[in-house]
């Protein structure tokens, strides 16, 4: 018991941080895609400038922040608990930017214009992007912190304007 003990413990304690770090992880997917597609659900006339960052950064109620509340907290009132800790931190990052398009290529060495709501207009994509810092649960009380350790997640999603 006394030399299987360690080992037990050690695989336990790891398979729990493990877990933890892909629940996490798998958090923060969820909620960069629920702010990707609450992005793309705006007005075309917030997308005007059709490329760069979503507009506009540092104006609450605006597209760009709006995204930012629904990855953060899942809701766009402000004062909801995060989803996942260390947002404030200062090594998490969040970007929404934008990319548009006109023709997509064909798969055949050739392009084809978009059609639908896309005809005549350049079809702009919301690209969101967030780095968080990842808390270790166990591991701190063990001399892992976790430090260096990063969640990332990045989803896009074109604009209807709906």
């Amino acid at each position: 018991m006394a030399l299987i003990a360690p080992l037990m413990l050690t695989l336990l304690l790891g398979s729990a941080e493990l877990g933890n770090y892909f629940y996490d992880e798998h958090k923060l997917v969820k909620s960069v895609r629920d702010a990707a597609r609450y992005a793309a659900r705006q007005q075309f006339s917030n997308f005007s400038a059709c490329s760069g960052q979503v507009p506009t950064e540092g104006t609450p109620g605006t597209v760009f922040e709006n995204t930012k509340l629904m990855a953060e907290k899942g809701t766009l009132d402000s004062t909801a608990a995060d989803i996942l800790p260390k947002w404030s931190d200062a090594g998490a990052s969040f970007d929404a930017t934008m990319t548009c398009v006109t023709s997509l290529d064909d798969g055949a060495g050739g392009t084809y214009n978009l059609g639908g709501i896309y005809a005549n207009v350049s079809a702009p994509t919301v690209v969101v992007t967030v780095s968080l810092p990842y808390r270790s649960i166990i591991g701190t009380a063990f001399g892992f912190s976790g430090r260096g350790f990063t969640l990332n997640a990045t989803q896009s999603a074109a604009v209807v304007g709906l």
